[in-house]
């Protein structure tokens, strides 16, 4: 019993020291405290306006110092903006600048401002909070750096004039004959926003720094036009020689190409070049007026029929027909200057002949003679008769083929002198006279009669305006009415060939013979035909005219004279008992009068017409 009196006595006492112990330990930290408030109270009083201790910036001591100290304080530390260097270059060229020169300075009043916030910003607690860090670690004032960016743009402008350049391309022209040239530029134009922006950092940490100036270039699209110049003085460096077969070819001069020369420029991913080439439109205009003198028709081959093989003996080689390709040959002039060639052949569209040399009779349809006729002119002159071998020779090996219709004014072409022909009497209007071709009418009608009587259909024909005695001469002479008279290229003699077979001609002059043979196959057409002669009139009384050229007592008979009449020939052409062709073909015949010249003095038969001067 006594014993548990004894234990609960020492644990009351226990307990009672331990209450004591708390209670003093509150009341001593109840009194720190309370001496911690007075002291950070206390110091508070005493630094009034001042920076509190522990604040400092980059290892100066600003506890104790008002606005104006801590200012003056920094001022005289902080030098970067004046001290500092820049550095900036672009190439081999550089630039040094203070940090200041580009708009840097240090915002002293800032930094006081934040300095003495220190432990004085927030509530009472974050006040205090602030303080003791100060006062046991200490807190740093950071720099307030301050990029005037305007300043620095202004000065960068200034810098940008001695660097920048601007983009040229490269040019090339002529001037007379001579090329120039000049070369392109590569444009520079100075980055300012971009070299603002890589100065920021090192500018912010207030270090010295070398940098290179942010360039921007351009390229050119041509920057060396050197190729297209020597190119242009290749082409002006010799004539100029477009050729072709059969013709004499075109020259142009380095004087004349000149005013020719262009340069197209040409691009690809932003990089180019000229192409050096000639006026397109401008070549096209020297070349047109040549086509015509160049255009070849294609020409069929040209035989004989042979009696004996019965086959086709070659008389001319087939001529392939020729167009001038101007596109194709200002091309061919392009590619050609460009390799620095100067003899150019002209390029061609070629067509080729319906029947080439090697064509046979069989393939042809050419098996027989089915029309051969003949007329006469005896007592020709040696210039008529030269008409009449020149005229005959141009269809002489000609072919017609089926369906199509020959024109004689087409094969015969331009009558003159160039092409063989002399001057001998013709029908003009009413009266016969010296011309240009006369004898010219004894082959269209012997090829108008070859037609008739082979049964082809006759497209045109025209008469003569009085009977000629030559076409009414010579054995099996038809007579009167089955003339046909041309005058190129106003009056034509045409037939057509309507069968399904080629026609071959033939002519051939024997003496004062011309005989016109067709060969062809015949498709069992005959002929039958008759005539109707009218209104016969007398020719007049002749009439003589005084020739001042002529001697005296020489007559010379100038003019024959013929009988007026009216001619209807009626033909029909048949094929067994289908009518193919019904003719009726009229002739109206002037009465001719015959007419002499006699020279001055010469004595005339009495009771003759003389013509009044």
């Amino acid at each position: 019993m006594q014993g548990s009196q004894a234990v609960q006595t020492k644990r009351s006492t226990l307990l009672i020291l331990l209450t004591r112990l708390l209670m003093a330990t509150f009341i001593a930290l109840i009194s720190a405290l309370a001496g911690l408030m007075l002291l950070l109270l206390g110091t508070r009083l005493f630094y009034q306006g001042k920076a509190l201790p522990g604040v400092h910036a980059d290892g100066l001591d600003l506890s104790g110092l008002d606005s104006s100290a801590i200012i003056s304080t920094l001022q005289s530390h902080y030098t970067y903006p004046d001290t500092g260097t820049i550095a900036l270059f672009d190439g081999e060229q550089a630039w040094l600048a203070t940090p200041a020169a580009l708009g840097v300075s240090i915002d002293f009043s800032g930094m006081a401002e934040q300095a003495l916030a220190i432990g004085r910003r927030g509530g009472l607690l974050n006040q205090l909070q602030e303080q003791l860090d100060a006062w046991y670690l200490g807190t740093p004032v950071a720099p307030i750096v301050v990029f005037d960016q305007k300043v620095g743009a202004r000065y960068l402008q200034e810098l940008a004039s001695e660097v920048e350049r601007p983009m040229m391309e490269a040019t090339v022209s002529v001037r007379g004959t001579q090329v120039e040239v000049s070369p392109g530029q590569i444009g520079r134009w100075v980055d300012i926003a971009a070299t603002l922006n890589a100065l920021v950092k090192p500018i912010a940490e207030m270090h010295d720094a070398a940098l290179p100036l942010t360039i921007v270039e351009k390229y050119p699209v041509v920057l060396d036009a050197s190729d297209a110049a020597e190119s242009a003085r290749q082409i002006l460096s010799a004539p100029l020689h477009l050729t072709a077969d059969e013709f004499e070819g075109l020259t142009l001069s380095p004087e004349q190409l000149a005013p020719l020369v262009r340069f197209e420029r040409l691009e690809s991913d932003g990089a180019g070049r000229y192409l050096v080439k000639l006026d397109e439109d401008a070549l096209a205009q020297i070349l047109e007026p040549l086509a015509p003198d160049l255009t070849r028709e294609p020409r069929n081959a040209r035989f004989i029929f042979n009696d004996d093989t019965r086959q086709l003996d070659l008389l001319e080689e087939a001529v392939t027909g020729r167009t001038l390709d101007l596109a194709g040959s200002i091309q061919a002039i392009q590619e050609g200057l460009r390799g620095g060639e100067h003899e150019i052949p002209l390029v061609f569209s070629y067509e080729e002949p319906a029947v080439g040399s090697q064509a046979t009779a069989e393939e042809l349809g050419i098996t027989e003679a089915v029309s051969v006729v003949s007329t006469y002119f005896a007592g020709s002159s040696a210039a008529r008769i030269q008409n009449i071998k020149t005229a005959s020779s141009a269809f002489h090996g000609l072919l017609v083929g089926p369906g199509e219709v020959l024109s004689m004014a087409d094969i015969l072409g331009d009558i003159s002198l160039d092409k063989g022909y002399a001057e001998a009497l013709i029908i003009y209007g009413d009266r016969t006279i010296k011309g240009l071709g006369g004898g010219v009418c004894q082959v269209s009608t012997t090829l108008f009669r070859a037609a008739f009587f082979g049964g082809y259909e006759i497209v045109e024909r025209h008469p003569h305006a009085y009977r000629v005695g030559y076409y009414e001469q010579g054995p099996g002479s038809p007579g009167p009415g089955l003339d046909a008279t041309v005058f190129v290229p106003v009056v034509d003699f045409r037939f057509r060939n309507d069968t399904p077979y080629w026609l071959l001609l033939e002519t051939n002059i024997y003496g004062n013979q011309l005989l016109w043979k067709f060969y062809s196959t015949s498709d069992g057409r005959t002929v039958s035909w008759s005539r109707t002669i009218s209104g016969e009139v007398e020719a007049p009384k002749p009439l003589y005219k005084e020739n001042p050229d002529l001697e005296k007592g020489e007559i010379k008979q100038i003019d024959y004279e013929a009988d007026g009449m009216d001619v209807v020939v009626y033909r029909t052409v048949t094929r067994g008992e289908e009518v193919l062709h019904q003719d009726i073909i009229k002739t109206h015949y002037l009465p001719w009068r015959a007419i002499y010249e006699f020279g001055p003095g010469t004595k005339l038969p009495r009771n003759v017409e003389i013509e009044k001067s």
